[in-house]
């Protein structure tokens, strides 16, 4: 069997890794000038041409793309292979606006399940294990993304898809699933209805590999501590593969990016300028080895920092912080930027569940938040002064850490709707005015 934890790859110098960018780029950026005439057309409203990139240090004479652009060339107007040669599509999980395709040929497929694979070697993952997949599979990506790299180290997979807790558990205990790969918010669920279910000694779980919505590292001491596991970030995108863009190692102090297939860049996300590594911005990634659908300067909309400071577990490619926050799920709330990872902190810090929905509204032409929080069955019991207390507690915390008043309202165990996919965080009841 191929070894996935490839240290020819991703140990490599930085001198081959920039080797391997400068030459990828070069022929990626011709390859979609002579074959998407959307880009095209962007590069030539800017009077750039192929010949102008040279290496890497010329990415910043190349256009960004956007969500919008992916939508307004929906569906075939970023395609860069004949359609005879793609095998599959993915799409994003938005409901707003037209859905953004992706497309992928064999070729693609295969170095997805590549990264993937790299993904589950660094959590711990050989061919001895049974990695139990509950992510959604269909068109999102977290599903058939796992499940291939799952394959590639040689894994016993369970594809499980998202739903039907009790089967997910029946299956984890009689099939001894020892990786579990799903969005952090079900797997907090997860955690909650095994202890409840009383099958705790019964898991055989060492690891989990959780991504595409954003958690807290408190979220994550929470579910290591329920299920016994070590916790591990993946990141991604259905823009540029799915899951696997990057993950984190043994160290978790960061996402090691796949550098061989693509270059990461820090953004100023109101000027576009290039920040240099260290200081924290808007993401931006550039496919450097996709075929079908080959995206150059895409801006992720996603606030992190990248890092390049030498990590214990001997991979040399550049991390990523977990993200921060998007720059376009930002709430403005009273003129103040509000990010949800900075309540679900606080929340956590006090002992609280990560069951909580933050509601914003308008009331008399001035903006309103309340965090809805869920408590636990033993915070259910307090008397209505302790509760009362709780409360007035929660909002000086927040107040603290955002800057501005929020209402708190904690409500009983299993108030708020548990989700089997993406958590609704937050009900932004403005756009109805």
């Amino acid at each position: 069997m191929e070894r996935y934890y490839q240290p020819e790859i991703e140990c490599a110098s930085q001198d081959q890794i920039r080797a391997w960018q400068d030459e990828r780029l070069v022929k990626q950026v011709k390859n979609v000038y002579d074959h998407v005439e959307y880009y095209r057309n962007k590069m030539k409203e800017i009077g750039v041409e192929p010949g102008d990139i040279k290496s890497r240090d010329d990415l910043y004479k190349l256009p960004f793309l956007t969500k919008e652009d992916l939508r307004t060339a929906y569906p075939y107007g970023l395609l860069a292979r004949p359609l005879s040669d793609c095998v599959r599509i993915q799409s994003t999980s938005g409901t707003t606006g037209r859905r953004v395709v992706a497309f992928y040929t064999q070729h693609d497929i295969d170095l997805w399940d590549e990264c993937c694979a790299r993904a589950i070697v660094a959590a711990g993952g050989t061919k001895e294990d049974v990695v139990h997949v509950c992510y959604g599979y269909g068109l999102f990506t977290g599903g058939p993304g796992l499940n291939g790299g799952s394959h590639k180290v040689g894994s016993l997979t369970l594809p499980m898809s998202s739903g039907n807790t009790e089967r997910q558990i029946q299956f984890m205990t009689d099939l001894g699933s020892t990786i579990l790969c799903c969005t952090p918010s079900y797997a907090a669920y997860l955690a909650e209805s095994i202890i409840e279910r009383g099958v705790r000694d019964q898991i055989k779980l060492k690891a989990g590999i959780f991504g595409a919505e954003a958690w807290t590292e408190e979220m994550r001491h929470d579910i290591e501590e329920k299920l016994g596991i070590k916790a591990y970030d993946i990141y991604g995108l259905t823009e540029i593969s799915g899951p696997g863009v990057s993950f984190e190692c043994s160290e978790q102090t960061g996402m090691h990016i796949n550098e061989d297939h693509f270059i990461a860049e820090i953004i100023d996300p109101i000027t576009g300028e290039v920040l240099p590594d260290g200081q924290k911005g808007e993401l931006v990634f550039t496919s450097i080895t996709k075929e079908a659908f080959p995206l150059l300067r895409y801006r992720t909309r996603d606030i992190c920092v990248l890092s390049r400071e030498k990590c214990s577990c001997g991979r040399t490619h550049v991390k990523m912080s977990k993200p921060m926050g998007r720059s376009d799920d930002m709430l403005i709330v009273k003129g103040v930027n509000v990010f949800p990872s900075q309540i679900e902190t606080v929340l956590m810090n006090k002992g609280y569940p990560a069951n909580y929905q933050i509601i914003v509204d308008r009331v008399n032409n001035s903006d309103t938040i309340e965090v809805q929080v869920e408590m636990t069955p033993e915070m259910f019991s307090d008397s209505l002064k302790q509760m009362s207390e709780r409360e007035k507690e929660l909002v000086n915390a927040l107040k603290a850490m955002l800057g501005i008043y929020a209402k708190v309202k904690l409500v009983a165990p299993k108030t708020i709707a548990r989700s089997e996919g993406k958590a609704v965080r937050v009900v932004d009841k403005r756009h109805l005015y």
